[in-house]
Formats: structure tokens, C-alpha cells, sequence
């Protein structure tokens, strides 16, 4: 088990926090606390005594709450909120209070469509993923369609850095810090982009493909240098280690269910009712990933239609990520 080839059973998988809020991302604090999303307007926050906390904000314009999906804590203590409503998109910025401000919600002369994923790196780099430019998303669900982007925020301000990508979902810089990675869910990859001077990057390179039923969403990487991924509608979590080999660590699914999803996926005929409605006996489409506890050894799986985390124990330390010694 040194090695993260373990396996595990989704019956051995325990659970943590409960009445959660679409809590597809989810953080781990150095000080035991966990932060998930709340599609309501903000994030959840339970301490290490798991007293939870809901930091919810309101956008000053009246229009409806913003959809978190993805979402970052900046060093000061502020959550970057990706916005993935219908009628919204771009990312706003929630303070303790419930103070919200926008970020980034228009690039280029383009209102930002909806907004997957925010994270913030170790140099303090704020980098942001659009999975289409398709309205609505479903559109997209497709193998032959790649037109989502990344954009990064630094000294320079923000920029588009790499297009044309097969659906964009999370996007970190691995722990060299020399490369950005991205799942990109409907191309069924893995993606890195070298980063290159003033921050550019370089051409795309397929890091690893993934098989049948494989939808890759969430992404972390352990010490070892090895990430972790997570898939939507199948429940996989995939070690992928710096050598590409791929190991699943645990799967809950309908075989059935998985192969009539495979089947429209292929016809180009995927869409919200693939996606909405899996049922599982213990995981409901698992879409995140993060290491928390003393040792970073406890994995925390975010999803899209339960209303609490699921957690193991893991053989792997995780690498410590930019918030981890923040303090709320």
C-alpha cells in the first residue's frame, strides 16, 4: 500500500458533514477544517470539531445567487467563487462576511460563459476554466467538440492562455510547479501545458487517455508526485502516476446504467438526464478530490447529488496546496 495501489470498496468509505448544498469542490485546511461549495451563493465551512458555517453573499445586481462549482482560498481569507448558472459565469469574490464582488466577468469584450473551475496556485496565480463556449453546456457533451478555454490572472492582469480545449474542467499547476494539468472531461484525457516565461504556456500534451465510462472531473496530486482524478457517472477515483499508470483506487456503478451513458456518449447524443440522474448505493457522481487531516492521508470526495462528502483513508500523503495554512 506504500505505493497508493490499494483498493477499497465503496461500503468502506465513511462520511462527513450533512444537509450540504451541491457540494461538488471541496478544500481541506491544515487546521482540520473542510470547505465544500454551496450552489446557493457560497461555500460550507465546517471546523475541526465540525461545527458548520454557511458564508453565503449576495450579487449586488439581484440577480440570482451565484452557482458555485468550483472554488479557491486566497491567502488573505477570500473564497474565489466559479459561477456555473445558466443566466451567469465568471468568478466572484466572497469575503468572511458574505461580502461579494466580481472578479473576472467579462474577458476580451465577451461576457465570461458559465465558469467550471477557479483555483489559486503557490505564486499566487489565479487560474480559471471555461468548459464551452456552448449555451446550453449540454451541448457539448461531445467527443468531436473542444472549445473550451483557460485563463490566467497575475501581475499582467487576465488573459486567455490556452483554447480549443475538450471540455475544461480542473486545472492545477503540479507540485514542480513547472506544469499546468487539466482533465479534460469529454475528451476523456488528462491534459499538461508546460509554463513557460511571464507565465505562457506552452503547447498541450496529452499526459493519458482514459477508457470507457472514465469522465474526468476532479484532480489532486499526493507527494509522491502522482494525481488523483475523480469521474463523474462512473464513481472512479484514478491514481495516475508520474510514469502514466493508472490505477483505480475504488468504482461504485451500474454496469447497466454506465453502459447506456457509453452508448449515447458515442452517438454524440450525451445530455443532462445521462448526467442528473445516477443512482448509486453510496456515491452520487463524485466530482472532487482533496486531501485533508493532520497528514493530508484522509481523501475527501466532493459530488454533484448527495448532501454530504465521502472520505477514505489513504496510503499516500497529499501535497500541500496554496490554502493549506490559511487560517479562517
Amino acid at each position: 500500500m506504500a505505493d497508493g495501489t490499494f483498493e477499497l470498496d465503496a461500503r468502506d468509505l465513511e462520511f462527513y458533514g450533512e444537509g450540504l448544498r451541491r457540494p461538488e469542490c471541496v478544500l481541506c485546511l491544515g487546521d482540520g477544517s473542510v470547505i465544500t461549495s454551496h450552489g446557493e451563493g457560497g461555500v460550507s465551512v465546517i471546523d475541526a470539531r465540525g461545527a458548520r458555517r454557511d458564508v453565503l453573499g449576495r450579487r449586488a445586481d439581484g440577480r440570482p445567487p451565484v452557482m458555485t462549482n468550483g472554488f479557491a482560498l486566497t491567502k488573505s481569507g477570500d473564497f474565489l467563487l466559479a459561477d456555473l448558472a445558466g443566466e451567469g459565469g465568471g468568478v466572484w469574490r466572497l469575503s468572511q462576511d458574505g461580502g461579494m464582488r466580481p472578479l473576472l466577468l467579462e474577458l476580451d469584450g465577451m461576457a465570461l460563459p458559465p465558469t467550471n473551475f477557479v483555483g489559486v496556485d503557490h505564486g499566487e496565480r489565479i487560474w480559471i476554466t471555461v468548459s464551452t463556449r456552448h449555451r446550453p453546456r449540454s451541448l457539448a457533451y461531445r467527443a468531436d467538440i473542444a472549445d473550451g478555454f483557460i485563463v490566467l490572472i497575475d501581475q499582467k492582469g487576465p488573459r486567455i492562455v490556452a483554447d480549443g480545449v475538450g471540455y475544461t474542467n480542473e486545472a492545477i499547476v503540479d507540485p514542480s510547479g513547472e506544469w499546468l494539468y487539466v482533465n479534460e472531461t469529454m475528451a476523456r484525457r488528462t491534459s499538461r501545458f508546460p509554463i513557460g516565461d511571464q507565465n505562457s504556456l506552452g503547447r498541450r500534451q496529452t499526459f493519458v487517455e482514459y477508457g470507457a465510462g472514465t469522465y474526468p472531473d476532479g484532480l489532486a496530486f499526493d507527494e509522491d508526485g502522482a494525481f488523483w482524478m475523480t469521474s463523474i457517472i462512473s464513481n472512479r477515483v484514478i491514481r495516475v502516476t508520474p510514469e502514466r499508470e493508472q490505477h483505480t483506487v475504488i468504482e461504485e456503478n451500474d454496469p447497466e446504467q454506465l453502459a447506456a451513458v457509453e452508448k449515447s456518449y458515442l452517438a454524440g447524443e450525451l445530455g443532462p438526464e445521462h448526467i442528473d440522474k445516477i443512482q448509486s448505493d453510496v456515491m452520487q457522481s463524485i466530482s472532487s478530490i482533496a486531501f485533508g487531516g493532520p497528514d493530508r492521508r484522509t481523501a475527501y470526495l466532493g459530488n454533484l447529488l448527495d448532501s454530504k462528502l465521502y472520505t477514505f483513508a489513504s496510503s499516500v500523503a497529499g501535497f500541500a496546496p496554496s490554502h493549506w495554512n490559511v487560517r479562517l
